[in-house]
């Protein structure tokens, strides 16, 4: 039986990177499985290089679908492809409320979703997991190999222009720090990660920052002075060039924001660096080459799920606790 699957993930680009090891586990239990999925404007290219989605609807939430006529026009046109069954791994009253206009008759989500009595079948959302295998539970996985690669196709084009980048800024043996977050709590300190960079330089590596546009100010702050041997690629990239430029990188050293994710879905080593937030939270960078790092004895941490704007108490000490020094030590030890 071929059955027609509606995915919803309207959630950042992280959550929408760690949504594709369910995608591909739903195909996986049967090739015929048509998939489509509902995101945001800014994950949709992620969703569009999955070789297991069939098509891709935008919910522009803050633009043409912000009004309950808009939305309820959008859900209309989804109720035409008669959908079997949908799966839900975000969480949110506006998510719900599509689930409920659609009026598919299985509907799977977490038992934690706003207005959960919607779903016919609710799966018990476990802090202790990982979100991938949070995520991959709402397809009845039962299994302890949870550790999937969120699989991205890189086009042929991306390929080559990727490598003429590497060539052209003599790129021999560089690592990348992607020092921004959504979050300034989960943002590790710009003077603290200068000195990693400077450590790195004094290598003979080079080191490239990346981010989105909205980091390239704070990527400038970070390689200034430094000249060429800091180069600033934020903004400059897709998500997909840019999955694709880590994959020559020795390193990925990051907060605990989206890039952590998308070293996954280039299979590198990513140092993952905790500041407000925690690991357990279930956000980790999970391939065997990676790790983490979080100073947790303090009564204050975690602040919040999330991060916050600002430290509560105005000491930030989650970030000026955890040294320079163990983020080299630790990042020497994983490309050695």
């Amino acid at each position: 039986m071929n059955n027609r699957i509606l995915i919803i993930q309207t959630a950042f680009l992280g959550d929408a990177l760690l949504t594709l090891p369910l995608i591909q586990y739903v195909k996986t239990i049967n090739k015929k499985n048509i998939i489509d999925v509902v995101c945001i404007p800014s994950t949709k290219e992620i969703f569009k290089a999955s070789s297991s989605v069939n098509s891709v609807f935008v919910l522009e939430k803050r633009g043409k679908h912000k009004s309950l006529k808009s939305f309820l026009s959008f859900a209309k046109e989804l109720k035409k492809n008669s959908y079997t069954k949908i799966i839900s791994p975000h969480r949110s009253f506006r998510t719900s409320l599509l689930v409920w206009f659609l009026n598919v008759k299985e509907a799977v989500g977490f038992d934690k979703s706003s207005m959960s009595f919607i779903y016919s079948k609710k799966i018990t959302h476990n802090w202790s997991d990982h979100e991938v295998l949070r995520n991959l539970k709402l397809a009845d996985f039962s299994g302890s190999d949870w550790r999937i690669k969120p699989d991205i196709s890189i086009p042929e084009n991306t390929k080559e222009k990727i490598k003429r980048l590497i060539t052209e800024n003599n790129l021999d043996k560089f690592i990348m720090i992607a020092p921004g977050s959504v979050w300034n709590t989960k943002a590790y300190p710009i003077e603290l990660y200068r000195i990693v960079v400077e450590y790195f330089i004094g290598k003979d590596f080079k080191v490239v920052l990346t981010g989105g546009k909205n980091e390239f100010e704070i990527c400038g702050l970070l390689g200034k002075d430094f000249n060429d041997k800091v180069i600033n690629f934020s903004g400059k990239l897709s998500i997909i060039e840019s999955i694709e430029f880590m994959k020559y990188s020795k390193i990925l050293i990051c907060n605990d924001s989206a890039p952590t994710h998308m070293g996954m879905a280039a299979d590198i080593s990513v140092l993952t660096v905790y500041c407000s937030t925690v690991p357990s939270f279930g956000f980790y960078p999970y391939n065997e080459k990676s790790r983490y790092l979080s100073y947790d004895e303090l009564k204050c941490k975690p602040c919040g799920i999330h991060g916050k704007q600002s430290c509560p108490i105005n000491t930030f000490e989650c970030a000026y606790k955890l040294t320079p020094g163990t983020i080299i030590d630790t990042a020497v030890k994983m490309i050695s």
